[in-house]
């Protein structure tokens, strides 16, 4: 089936959930926020989060830095 991610078309099996997702992109749920169709997925609940055919998934990573306060 075919989703999209952060603007991107990509294949995947069906019923992949999120932890698929993120394991199949050599991504670390550690440091991430996934939406799924605009709705925050709880990391908590990744594993029971199966993707569906046309869903638009954003992965949001975080970073530090910032500005100098010295």
């Amino acid at each position: 089936m075919k989703v999209t991610v952060n603007g991107t078309d990509r294949e995947v099996p069906t019923d992949t959930n999120v932890t698929q997702l993120l394991a199949c992109l050599k991504i670390l749920p550690e440091r991430i926020t996934v939406e799924i169709n605009l709705d925050v997925i709880r990391r908590e609940a990744y594993d029971h989060s199966h993707l569906e055919d046309g869903d638009l998934i954003e992965i949001i990573s975080f970073f530090g830095g910032g500005a100098d306060v010295g």
